[in-house]
């Protein structure tokens, strides 16, 4: 299905955010530790939070090998201690075997390592994301890139949705909440953003983002990246990313923002931002995108 396009509104422009703050500069089209992922055969399942729907579980499931799948959760953006075994769980009263689902360990890296080597599916659930990406130190990163190229099914909500591109979004922003005024804009006065596992090189990911008004900050960042292709999932809402395009799954709204090929962009810290040419697209379940064409 063909994605719906328009210029965006001048008002939108008119309430941007200053320009987020790169930090832990992360190289154009590389992802989070500078090696570019070529041509991946594996898939990117990215939910915005809110919940997994079983649609979610059984796309997975199918693509990382049906009743043979194997499972491995990566619970450390959460401080929860049983974050881990309830995510296994989920996955299992969805039809993996009990048996090829497991939660690593990130203090026993060497039995994290080989988990992401026997797995099909790779799993993030919801906390912090720069808590997940420090927990995964440098190698987990290098070897779950591995697998996405290898053709793994690598998946996660909410902070683990976030971690999946390389500029990665972290936190929150003044204002930016679901009872906002509506002057976020005005009271930003950065977006922070940190490296993540750069499973998508083409794009920012954000999350819960039409429930908690996250196109302030998306926009910003966009413009100061504007290479990128911004992608907002809602909640119960995902992506099914194969190579450089999607298809939406859900219940709710994926936005994507896309300034390659917008013109007259400035966005300097202190100064009003201005852009010519932004496309963006509200896309729905079954909808899909292509960064290419």
């Amino acid at each position: 299905m063909s994605r719906p396009s328009f210029l965006l509104p001048l008002a939108a422009l008119l309430l941007l955010a200053p320009a987020c703050a790169l930090l832990d500069q992360v190289a154009p089209a590389a992802d989070g530790q500078g090696v570019r992922v070529r041509s991946p055969k594996g898939y990117l399942l990215i939910v915005g939070g809110g919940g997994t729907t079983a649609d979610m579980y059984q796309r997975a499931i199918e693509l990382g090998g049906g009743p043979t799948a194997t499972l491995v959760v990566f619970p450390q953006a959460s401080e929860l201690a049983d974050t881990g075994e309830s995510s296994a769980q989920a996955w299992r009263e969805a039809g993996i075997d009990p048996k090829n689902a497991r939660v690593a360990d990130t203090k026993d890296e060497a039995a994290a390592l080989a988990l992401v080597e026997q797995s099909s599916i790779i799993w993030f659930p919801g906390g912090v994301q720069s808590r997940l990406m420090d927990a995964l130190g440098t190698k987990l990163p290098a070897a779950i890139r591995k697998r996405y190229q290898e053709g793994a099914v690598i998946g996660g909500t909410s902070a683990g949705a976030a971690v999946m591109s390389g500029v990665m979004l972290t936190g929150e922003i003044e204002g930016d909440s679901p009872d906002d005024d509506g002057l976020g804009f005005e009271r930003a006065q950065t977006v922070d953003t940190k490296s993540g596992l750069g499973l998508v090189d083409w794009a920012i990911v954000d999350q819960h983002f039409v429930r908690r008004k996250r196109f302030n900050r998306m926009l910003s960042c966009v413009l100061d990246h504007p290479h990128l292709v911004g992608i907002g999932i809602d909640e119960r809402t995902a992506i099914l990313v194969h190579g450089r395009g999607f298809e939406v799954i859900g219940e709710s709204n994926v936005l994507v923002l896309d300034a390659r090929h917008a013109s007259k962009i400035e966005a300097k810290k202190g100064e009003r931002p201005t852009a010519e040419g932004l496309r963006l697209s509200l896309l729905a379940h079954g909808m899909n995108f292509d960064a290419d064409d």
